[in-house]
């Protein structure tokens, strides 16, 4: 039985060690903070408890699969609620709010209703993206592109032109060529901020995103995503996989003769041998912390021209009474959609205003996060990748210029969605910035999600999984293929897997998962 190490214990590392278990090796994951997670943690105070990260359930089937891969299912692990609304979109200058449903039918006589001719156009618009998610989940999501030979199947060639024009194209203009109005754009254009880019410079490839909340519809874990955490954890577990908290790495141990990963050290002292070294870890820390410069395969100046995606302002509120203009997520959009991202992404970085920023009530369907008589309110808005923008803290003790600006976002909620003392409520606030991001989960420039998916830095141009210079180390999680967002990641512990088989094929694996032999340590 050949032994594997995983660094880090947020959800790509806990599925990565999960499924190396199942595979049949010996397994210990080793997580630098007191708690499991990652992005996806958790934070309690004064009967509050916050979900830290990612609150969207999208993509059900990539969790559902999953649990497969592990014996059990999504149903078994998880109890899954439907939102309806699926959210609410409040653009800035317009009267009227805009719900998304929870059907696709219902989105397309909702955009009939407010342009002339855009049902017709959605459904176009939805049949294509739904032609183009399968395509990609066939295709392109569960592979390690080890070799593009099982890429050149028909079903491909024959979409090749549309294809590369989806590719060529932005979302943005993809998006105006079929829609007017400002409110329809923005609902197309914003699942850019999900890939950690922005919708002027994501392929249009993306907008494959408008059929999971659209069409699929949104749902929710109750206990928040902290309980499917938990339940991958458990799963974990269950396997054999030794978990490891409070346990920093301070290096990757490579045999200089052979090259050969053979384990980690510890910040301390204490090393763990192993054969197969994981890292689910940011990757630029990695490479360029954990590893010697000679070792690495992307080293200081592979990142240097690289975009980071977005950093954010975050902020975990304990509010007094109801909230009835806020449904379970709410987006607020500014007028001005272009210069709001051009604040965030370009040469001039700075924090827009007003922003674009998005808000999440889990309390109104959870009674679990919040007191009796209070909301919980999670706030994201979203910022540049520049650590000069500061750390937060509780109670507006974090840097003073990402405190008043988060007092400037609170003021803009109020106003935005008419409640007038939203202020005046709010019992509890904690405010978390790019420098938490960085000291916290070693984001590369305090990025909040990871490597945006620009052209240049999505499928086959993304990082891959395997180092090249040390034979026996491999990585998962947002920083590497397929990319950013919790089923991407899963996704990305399944293609660990099939890297390590030697297995070019492109579609999910086989449910249950079944060893493909006795754990050895894997080839060169």
């Amino acid at each position: 039985m050949s032994r594997a190490l995983v660094i880090g214990g947020g959800i790509a590392g806990l599925a990565s060690a999960a499924l190396l278990a199942r595979e049949g090796h010996q397994v210990t994951l080793v997580e630098k903070r007191d708690q499991l997670g990652g992005r996806a943690g958790s934070w309690e105070a004064d009967g509050f408890r916050f979900d830290t990260g990612p609150s969207w359930y999208l993509m059900p089937e990539v969790f559902d699969h999953f649990f497969k891969l592990m014996g059990t299912s999504a149903a078994e692990q998880l109890d899954l609620v439907q939102l309806d609304p699926g959210y609410r979109v409040i653009t800035e200058g317009v009267e009227e709010w805009t719900d998304i449903a929870a059907s696709r039918e219902e989105n397309i006589a909702l955009f009939e209703s407010i342009e002339k001719g855009a049902g017709r156009e959605l459904e176009r618009y939805l049949d294509s993206a739904l032609d183009t998610y399968e395509m990609a989940k066939k295709r392109f999501l569960y592979t390690s592109f080890q070799s593009f030979g099982p890429l050149l199947t028909s079903d491909v060639l024959r979409r090749a032109p549309k294809l590369v024009g989806l590719l060529l194209q932005n979302l943005d203009d993809f998006v105006a060529k079929r829609f007017t109005d400002l409110r329809l754009r923005q609902v197309l254009g914003y699942p850019a901020v999900f890939l950690g880019s922005s919708p002027f410079d994501t392929p249009s490839m993306y907008h494959l995103m408008s059929h999971l909340d659209l069409a699929d519809g949104v749902l929710y874990p109750m206990g928040g995503f902290t309980t499917l955490i938990d339940r991958i954890h458990h799963v974990a577990v269950d396997h054999g996989v030794e978990v490891r908290t409070s346990s920093p790495v301070a290096r990757i141990l490579v045999d200089e003769q052979t090259s050969e990963a053979r384990g980690v050290e510890l910040v301390g002292g204490e090393t763990i041998d192993a054969d197969i070294v994981v890292s689910a870890a940011d990757l630029h820390h990695t490479e360029t912390r954990l590893l010697p410069e000679h070792l690495q395969t992307y080293p200081e100046s592979y990142w240097q021209p690289r975009n980071p995606g977005p950093s954010a302002l975050l902020m975990y509120l304990g509010v007094k009474g109801e909230l009835p203009n806020l449904e379970h997520h709410t987006l607020l959009f500014a007028e001005d959609w272009r210069e709001n991202f051009e604040a965030i992404f370009g040469p001039d970085a700075r924090m827009p205003e007003p922003a674009s920023l998005y808000i999440c009530k889990p309390s109104g369907v959870d009674p679990s996060v919040a007191p009796e008589g209070h909301e919980n309110v999670f706030v994201l808005v979203p910022a540049p990748a520049d650590l000069k923008f500061g750390r937060g803290d509780v109670a507006g003790d974090g840097d003073t210029r990402l405190e008043a600006y988060a007092d400037r976002i609170i003021a803009q909620i109020a106003e935005w969605t008419r409640t007038p003392d939203f202020a005046e409520r709010i019992v509890l606030r904690r405010t978390y910035g790019p420098g938490d991001f960085a000291d916290d989960l070693n984001a590369w420039r305090g990025s909040m999600l990871g490597p945006a998916h620009t052209l240049k830095q999505s499928a086959f141009f993304r990082s891959g999984n395997v180092s090249k210079k040390v034979r026996g180390l491999y990585y998962a999680g947002a920083s590497t293929i397929p990319g950013i967002g919790l089923p991407m990641c899963l996704i990305s512990a399944e293609v660990l897997i099939k890297r390590l088989r030697g297995d070019t094929s492109t579609g999910p694996l086989p449910e249950p998962l079944e060893a493909s032999r006795p754990a050895a340590a894997p080839a060169a």
